[in-house]
Parts: structure tokens; sequence; C-alpha cells
């Protein structure tokens, strides 16, 4: 009864909708009525502006990271903690407190990573921020980075065992759900990457 109950709990932080509620309290907008009308860090971003961009992505990111750290912080020991942060991934996607419309799942799926493993995260963190510097388009960089963290979860015990010392099924059947999670969600941006209209950040080697 316990586990179920903080796994609602993991799903409830999940499904915190920082964008929303950023813009609605100090800016009076609802971000989903803008931009691409994600409510996600990137349209907060573009809608927004820089400081509430960065408030919702640490906002998207503490709620993956204290959903997956539940288990430990309520001494449960014989349950995969991975479970709360894929709970907290599917409450951002279909927040209860935002008619079930949210985001994208980037920022608290890296969220759940940082509880996991810290070295793990912050190699992740590279890996996008590599591919964002090469492609200046954050929806093109979440996917790649996405797809490159899967198999990494795969590879790195056995040649950079510093980084993951062991090898989780789990992490990495719960990393490829979400990339093919973040690939459904990201089909308009799909279609813009396509027909060269897809939104770039003002930096990298192919910014707007």
């Amino acid at each position: 009864m316990k586990i179920v109950i903080l796994l609602a709990v993991a799903y409830l932080l999940g499904s915190i909708p920082s964008g929303v509620w950023i813009g609605k309290l100090f800016y009076g907008k609802d971000i989903r009525q803008f931009g691409s009308g994600n409510s996600g860090t990137t349209n907060t971003f573009r809608v927004l502006g820089k400081p509430a961009g960065i408030v919702v992505l640490l906002m998207d990111i503490l709620k993956g990271t204290l959903a997956t750290l539940l288990p430990t912080l309520f001494h449960l020991d014989n349950v995969n903690p991975l479970w709360f942060g894929v709970f907290a991934i599917l409450g951002h996607t279909f927040p209860v407190f935002a008619g079930f419309k949210g985001g994208k799942a980037v920022a608290t799926s890296a969220g759940m990573l940082l509880a996991y493993s810290p070295l793990f995260f912050l190699y992740s963190v590279v890996l996008f921020l590599v591919c964002l510097f090469i492609s200046s388009m954050v929806s093109l960089s979440s996917m790649i980075a996405a797809v490159l963290v899967t198999l990494s979860t795969i590879i790195l015990p056995y040649v950079w065992p510093t980084i993951l010392p062991e090898h989780n099924w789990l992490l990495t059947l719960i990393a490829a759900g979400v990339t093919i999670f973040i690939f459904i969600r990201h089909r308009e941006n799909i279609k813009r990457i396509k027909a060269g209209t897809e939104n770039r950040v003002p930096f990298g080697l192919n910014q707007k």
C-alpha cells in the first residue's frame, strides 16, 4: 500500500505544470496560448524569457529527482526507484492539474537520471549540449540525445564504468521507452525540421 501511495505522489509531483503556473502567477499569461502551445521549458523560454525559463527548467528537473528519491526518503528497499521517476514523467506529460496536456518529458526525465546517477546525469547533459551546439535546435537535440543516452546505458558500463558502473536493464528499457515517447511528442517539430522551419536558438553552428 505504501508503494502505491508513493507512486501516486510521484505522479502528482510530475503533474505540477511549472510553466503554466509560473506564467499565470507572475506574467498573467497561459503559455499554452502562445508559441508552440506547449507547457514545457522550451516554450517558457520562448514566451516568458530566460528567468522564467530557467525557473521552470529547474522545477521540471526537480520533479523527476524528488519523485525518484521517494523510496529512499521513505526507506523502501524492495522497489527500484526508477519506477517512481517513470510515474513523475507520466505526470509531467499527462498532468492532472492541467487537463492532462503537459510537456515533452525531457527535463523531468533528466531529473530522474540526476537522482539515479549524478555522473550519468552530467554525462547526459553534456551530450544534449553538444547536440544543441551543432544543431541549434532544442527539439532535434532532445531526440538525438535521448537516443544516445539509451545506447549509453548499454555501452558505458563496459567502456566507462566510472560514469555508469553496471548495466541496469530497467534503466535501458525506461530510457528506450522515454526516447520513443519523446519522438512521438515531437511529431510536429519533426515536420518543421524537415521543412526547414523549426525554431532555432541564437547560438551554435546553425543559429537563427
